[in-house]
């Protein structure tokens, strides 16, 4: 599914306009974002919860080369599904 189809079936189950679905799918993606950046966690219970961890700076290999290279530290979004998810899928 796209965001296309998401904001379709939306709008569709809660009987509101596409472009109602739409700004409630953009405005929730962007609290997301914005939540993430200050380092803060956000948890949906049943459904997961995002994080950020901070991945350190590493040595790697160029896989052409051969030749080692320095892969630079980051932040990185993590995702752990809540049990009612877990359960949905198996």
């Amino acid at each position: 599914m796209n965001k296309t189809e998401l904001i379709d079936a939306m709008a569709a189950d809660a009987g509101i306009t596409k472009a109602a679905a739409k700004k409630a799918l953009e405005s929730f993606l962007g609290n997301v974002e914005g939540t993430l950046k200050k380092g803060d966690r956000i948890s949906l219970v049943g459904f997961g919860s995002w994080s950020v961890s901070k991945r350190s700076a590493r040595e790697g290999r160029n896989p052409q080369t051969g030749q080692t290279i320095k892969i630079a530290a980051k932040n990185v979004v993590k995702f752990k599904a809540g049990a009612e998810l877990s359960g949905a899928v198996n």
